[in-house]
């Protein structure tokens, strides 16, 4: 059975790019991700950084919803300390009336900010204490038994709006396991406690209304390309994104101070934070998850997209299918590529997670099927987020080739808990 993947959109705003730009990708890549199998795509709140889209997270989610079909949407995560769990049921019991079927809520417990952002949000040092009470009050609203006698979340009693409990540590873990709910853990930024949050969640879960087995879904960097230097130019571009964390907000600096960062000790923490991280070709890409599907044994993953380099084209991400060789075309065989990206103009990019199944190729410019460019073609697309001036995007000639239709990496073990 295949192992579902999943994109945590990162909602990354380039240094050269506006927020409406950024929007457009997001719900481009969205729509694309529903066009090609993927199981999710999910926004994480963060707050007072320029280089990220989501902080209105509900928002997002309802503006992609209402631009796409059938994939799932929800939040990794909501930060609830920074929530009044009444609020936050009404807003996912809202988006779930409205895209029923269609809603996860996943929960963290961080402010999404740094200190001056958490007074700014009205948020007290020591509300993350009764996180694991909040999330059992707003469980009470969704389901629609309150905790607080006479209060109700209108829309969203009844719901039962499937929550996830994010993580990075041994406290998220624990909590999840106690609860009966699947577990997300941030091993894209946050690695160190991967094995041990694992091991202490599975060894501690106990079955719930929600779920009757542990459900982990690990979270991996993945950065793919044609040559390895391409992908690692593509790491290297994110890496100076992340340099803006050991800065003062605000600062502005060039690729080369930031490059003489990244090479400082000061950098380490940056390094350390991409330890589970594929960067090369889709045959290296292809190895490294899988290796790291089979050590987690997670069932599901879920990719971190942090580049915005689709979205420069204001269009929607091209997905190209890229078989290996001929006698390596098996129903079987699972070949994993890499993050979404545009270069120099064209369409240029990778989808993940592909299962061989043959059907005729069609062309890649081709908005409602996503297939292969026959041609040089133009597409059509709208600037700055929908309506306004249009623009085209010219597509890159390619070779035709069977195209994908079903995805995920191969489970390394047998079937789990069915999630949402």
């Amino acid at each position: 059975m295949p192992l579902p993947v999943s994109i945590l959109d990162l909602a990354t705003v380039a240094r050269d790019q506006t927020v409406a730009e950024s929007l457009a990708g997001i719900v481009s890549l969205a729509q694309k991700a529903e066009e090609t199998g993927y199981k999710r795509v999910w926004y994480a709140e963060h707050h007072n950084m320029a280089s990220i889209a989501s902080s209105a997270t509900s928002v997002l989610i309802a503006h992609v919803a209402a631009h796409t079909n059938s994939i799932r949407l929800g939040s990794g995560g909501i930060m609830l300390p920074n929530h009044a769990p009444l609020t936050v049921a009404e807003q996912f019991g809202t988006l779930e009336t409205l895209h029923s079927g269609r809603i996860d809520l996943g929960l963290g417990r961080a402010p999404g900010g740094d200190q001056n952002t958490m007074r700014a949000l009205r948020r007290d040092a020591a509300s993350a204490e009764t996180f694991p009470q909040d999330v059992l009050e707003l469980q009470g609203y969704l389901r629609g038994q309150s905790r607080i006698p006479g209060v109700n979340a209108y829309p969203g009693k009844g719901t039962d709006v499937p929550l996830y409990i994010l993580g990075s540590s041994l406290f998220g873990a624990g909590l999840a396991a106690a609860l009966g709910l699947p577990y997300a853990f941030a091993s894209h930024f946050a690695p160190a406690a991967l094995h041990d949050a694992i091991a202490l969640y599975r060894r501690e879960f106990k079955a719930s209304e929600q779920l009757d087995e542990p459900y982990l879904i690990a979270a991996y960097n993945v950065f793919a390309a044609d040559n390895q230097a391409d992908a690692e130019r593509q790491q290297q571009e994110i890496m100076r994104t992340r340099v803006a964390l050991l800065l003062r907000p605000g600062t502005e600096y060039t690729d080369e101070q930031a490059d003489e960062l990244l090479d400082s000790p000061q950098a380490h923490h940056l390094h350390q934070m991409m330890t589970y991280s594929a960067v090369g070709t889709p045959d290296i890409v292809h190895k490294k998850v899988t290796d790291f599907a089979e050590q987690t044994g997670a069932d599901e993953l879920i990719i971190a997209h942090q580049g915005p380099g689709c979205r420069r084209g204001f269009g929607p991400p091209s997905f190209s299918p890229r078989p290996t060789s001929p006698e390596r075309r098996d129903p079987s065989r699972v070949l994993l590529s890499g993050t979404l990206r545009m270069r120099q103009g064209f369409t240029d990019c990778w989808h993940l997670g592909m299962r061989w199944h043959t059907k005729p190729p069609v062309p890649l410019c081709n908005r409602e099927t996503g297939g292969l460019v026959q041609q040089p073609c133009n597409v059509p697309t709208a600037n700055g987020g929908g309506g306004g001036n249009r623009t085209r995007v010219r597509c890159r000639k390619t070779r035709t080739s069977p195209g994908a239709v079903r995805y995920g990496v191969s489970r390394p073990q047998g079937s789990r808990a069915h999630v949402p």
